[in-house]
């Protein structure tokens, strides 16, 4: 008995110590694991595309260049429609401060009026704000070289992701195969199952999100553009595909509203309008769309994904957040088929019993 508690006892130690170096070694290779995970993803949501390609008569080296480069164009379509939001504000923003001006003052007089907040200690946080700004904005040479650097390391970071989308799709046959020379003939259908399977988690996943993000787009353009919101198509699809980021997502689609529509015309029916679309299109996403178009692709427990979110962030920030869901999904199913492993697989799982 004292034998078996200490081999628990050692087995448990050095679980907890593996984890320890295994999320510490995550967080200081980031920058070379984060984009080599999201090109990973990114490659399983293309990869029927690049097979259709590939039946059309198209080498694997052609096909793989098509999709990857029908995904970056994508994306740069995307990053256009960012730009654009941000120079309409930009443009309009003498107008945004004279229209919310009087605002800020009304909430300041409430707040004064209905909180132990004085206005002395209102000014004084205003005064160390300004302060703030004048020690950030001090140094212009300095501040000029570090967005600039950082530019340029996220336009690498951005096209590296790319690269490596490729390489994975043109070589995925030769990586199977890798993965398969560690096991015996015997286990090769079990293997290949799991590895089916696992492609099919994250397609299904992703490309229900993207199916979701589409609907979400139309739910938000009308509701916006009932509401007054100018440029209303715009800003419904950038704050559909925020919902990429879970939890998060939503609260920054709503903010981006808010900014793009209320502060523009300083109206409260806009903004009571934008409150009720946001409102009312998560009440649907997460009771009729969510159910119907993602389905059980993702058969998590609730608590766990949330939790796979937040430790995602913590090691990541947002790209964690993103990619978190799926690798979850990835991890479940590997643990649903190794029997020393399957008692993860039912905790993290979906059971009727639940």
């Amino acid at each position: 008995m004292s034998k078996s508690r200490n081999s628990l006892l050692y087995k448990s130690a050095a679980g907890i110590v593996f984890l320890v170096f295994m999320f510490w070694g995550a967080i200081q290779a980031k920058s070379f694991l984060a984009p080599l995970l999201v090109a990973f993803i990114l490659m399983l949501l293309i990869l029927p595309m690049a097979r259709r390609f590939e039946q059309w008569g198209l080498s694997k080296s052609l096909a793989s260049l098509a999709g990857t480069l029908s995904l970056f164009i994508i994306s740069l379509g995307f990053f256009t429609l960012v730009s654009a939001q941000i120079k309409n504000v930009v443009d309009k923003w003498d107008t945004i401060q004279e229209t919310m001006e009087p605002k800020i003052e009304k909430a300041t007089k409430f707040i004064v009026k209905t909180t132990p907040v004085t206005e002395e200690k209102l000014e004084g946080y205003k005064q160390n704000l300004n302060n703030f700004k004048i020690i950030a904005t001090s140094d212009n040479r300095s501040g000029a070289l570090a967005y600039v650097s950082g530019l340029v390391s996220f336009m690498g970071t951005y096209l590296l992701v790319f690269i490596y989308v490729f390489f994975l799709l043109r070589f995925r046959y030769k990586f199977k195969l890798f993965i398969l020379k560690f096991f015996s003939e015997n286990n090769d259908g079990e293997v290949k199952q799991i590895i089916h399977k696992i492609a099919k988690v994250a397609q299904g996943y992703l490309l229900g999100k993207l199916k979701l993000i589409g609907l979400l787009a139309v739910l938000y353009s009308i509701g916006l553009g009932i509401s007054g919101v100018s440029n209303f198509i715009l800003v419904a699809l950038l704050a559909a595909v925020l919902t990429i980021i879970p939890y998060l997502g939503n609260v920054l689609g709503y903010c981006l509203a808010i900014i793009f529509g209320y502060l523009v015309n300083g109206e409260m029916g806009v903004l009571v309008g934008i409150t009720s679309t946001f409102v009312l299109t998560q009440f649907i996403e997460s009771y009729i769309l969510q159910p119907y178009i993602v389905g059980d692709e993702i058969d998590l427990n609730p608590f766990f994904v949330i939790l796979a979110v937040i430790l995602g962030n913590l090691l990541w920030g947002i790209i964690g957040m993103v990619v978190a869901i799926p690798v979850l999904g990835i991890l479940n199913v590997i643990f649903l088929h190794v029997p020393s492993l399957k008692p993860f697989g039912y905790l993290f799982g979906k059971n009727k019993n639940d």
